[in-house]
């Protein structure tokens, strides 16, 4: 692991995860840019002082030359955004398979010389959007893409969160920090951050690109840089319309993304606050409520692959996370075995970083259209 020390939120969620089933050992790290903080948490999490790294080049370095059946075999990247596209070009040069936290990299540019190197090393890559990774997200999907409700017609997803309200939160922790300064962020503060998430959470349950787009940010809080709230009207490749808002100053809000997609004959919708629960609507019919559970045999297959437990027995964020560890585990060791993983893909990852910068073009001129296919050549 590269980065989650003292004081990381992201970093104890991914080794929870990473822990969960069984199937994966954390043994190596390197925790914090201060050798001394990383020292401590290395202890602290149980590794030997010998695997844990004062740099990501030298644990990197020391680990490839360790015998394959004791050096590590996968980089698990849980830094600032700044620092993604470094480490994981590093861990794929050596020979390493890496899972990323979104985004893939600070920006476009960078996310499309990773992608170039994912496909030249031939190694492993992997994002954690986690929402893509719960059993009713994946529901959802496998209804919608298999025609069960008719063709897309609209999708509304909205992610209000309110942990940046105020002036003062832009200081109150290290990630409010860093995701508030364009050169550790990139050059979208909300959208960059819980943004992607919401388009990428459109995309995978339609199965269908988002080609085109207007989009107005805007920053409410005086001294901030990056954008901390705003709102976009969107079209999809298959003719289907669609809105997407994501802010993060919205004052006593907690994470509360949630999204409606509306086919031919009928409507999904799931709120990630209550996970466990995707609403089916369909024309002259009263309303469904699904489940998640193993014993669910109503649900699909491949969402029900992803529980761990009978109805009624709440699971979430952990799980979710635990649900990409598991895949990307099996992944490496046997080929995948899910009908569609869990984890996000490299392209999904530079799709994510041209929807940024699609939002960012089309806000600087005014809210005009911008087709995201324009922006790369």
């Amino acid at each position: 692991m590269v980065g989650g020390g003292e004081g990381s939120f992201i970093g104890a969620i991914h080794r929870m995860a990473a822990a969960l089933d069984g199937e994966i050992e954390l043994v190596a790290g390197c925790f914090s840019s201060d050798p001394e903080r990383g020292r401590r948490a290395g202890a602290q999490l149980g590794l030997a002082a010998s695997r844990t790294y004062p740099h990501y080049e030298t644990m990197l370095e020391t680990e490839a030359g360790l015998a394959a059946d004791q050096r590590m075999q996968f980089v698990a990247i849980v830094t600032p955004n700044h620092l993604h596209f470094p480490i994981a070009e590093a861990a794929l040069r050596r020979g390493f398979h890496v899972l990323c936290d979104k985004p893939a990299a600070l920006n476009l540019e960078e996310t499309l010389a990773l992608k170039q190197q994912v496909d030249s090393a031939g190694g492993l890559f992997g994002l954690t959007h986690t929402y893509a990774a719960y059993p009713l997200v994946r529901q959802a999907r496998a209804m919608v893409t298999a025609g069960e409700l008719g063709g897309v017609r609209r999708v509304t997803v909205s992610y209000p969160q309110g942990w940046l309200a105020d002036a003062g939160d832009t200081c109150a922790s290290p990630q409010a920090q860093w995701r508030t300064d364009p050169q550790k962020s990139g050059e979208s503060g909300c959208f960059g951050d819980i943004g992607t998430h919401a388009h990428h959470l459109a995309e995978h349950i339609t199965g269908v690109d988002i080609t085109e787009l207007c989009a107005d940010l805007t920053t409410y809080v005086d001294g901030r840089v990056l954008d901390d709230d705003g709102a976009v009207l969107f079209r999809m490749a298959n003719g289907a319309r669609g809105t997407l808002t994501a802010s993060q100053i919205c004052a006593g809000e907690g994470n509360d993304l949630q999204i409606s997609v509306y086919c031919d004959l009928g409507s999904l919708a799931w709120r990630q606050e209550t996970p466990n629960a995707l609403v089916l609507k369909r024309r002259g019919q009263p309303a469904q409520v699904l489940k998640a559970g193993v014993n669910c045999d109503y649900l699909h297959r491949d969402a029900r692959a992803y529980c761990r437990t009978p109805a009624g027995h709440p699971e979430g964020y952990i799980e979710a996370f635990a649900n990409i560890y598991r895949d990307f585990a099996r992944a490496i060791k046997h080929g995948s075995t899910a009908i569609y993983p869990s984890f996000a893909s490299i392209d999904e990852g530079v799709r994510g970083m041209l929807f940024v910068r699609a939002v960012l073009e089309s806000s600087r001129n005014h809210s005009t259209w911008v087709r995201l296919g324009d922006l790369v050549t």
